[in-house]
């Protein structure tokens, strides 16, 4: 576990290999929010930004090799270079247009379609993930997903 629901964790996390998840719990259910890959970024938002305890869960599901990059040396950094500080900025812009890219596509796309996009961004996938997870961060069920996997075959 790189970060636990509900504690503090201001660092930011750069996957150099290796993939990750973010997970939510709904019940007794572990919804998945994000399953990141190499040149992605792992990050508690609301930790981040607000200093407060986090939603996620965030886990390694493979042996990942990660850049950290504490909150503090950031702020730092931030305050010394004008020019990492926009580096920062766009960083997290890139950050949220991608949850909200994610939001959007789970509201308004058919799973299949949600399927195909997420295979088109990373083919190999669902060798590296289990499925339940990719089921779960499509928002569908497993039967669903095996049938939409046979439909593309």
């Amino acid at each position: 576990m790189l970060f636990e629901a509900e504690k503090k964790d201001r660092d930011l996390y750069f996957i150099s290999q290796g993939v990750a998840r973010a997970y939510c719990m709904e019940d007794v259910n572990e919804v998945t929010v994000q399953i990141a890959t190499e040149g992605e970024l792992l990050v508690s938002l609301k930790s981040y930004i607000e200093n407060k305890p986090g939603y996620e869960n965030i886990e390694l599901l493979e042996p990942c090799q990660l850049f950290r990059l504490p909150y503090r040396e950031l702020q730092s950094l931030y305050n010394q270079e004008i020019e990492i500080a926009n580096w920062g900025r766009k960083m997290v812009e890139k950050e949220l247009i991608r949850t909200e890219e994610r939001f959007i596509s789970r509201q308004f796309k058919p799973a299949a379609q949600r399927y195909a996009d997420l295979m088109a961004k990373n083919p190999y996938l669902t060798q590296r993930v289990q499925l339940g997870h990719i089921a779960s961060y499509l928002g569908v069920s497993q039967v669903t997903l095996s049938r939409i996997r046979a439909e593309v075959r």
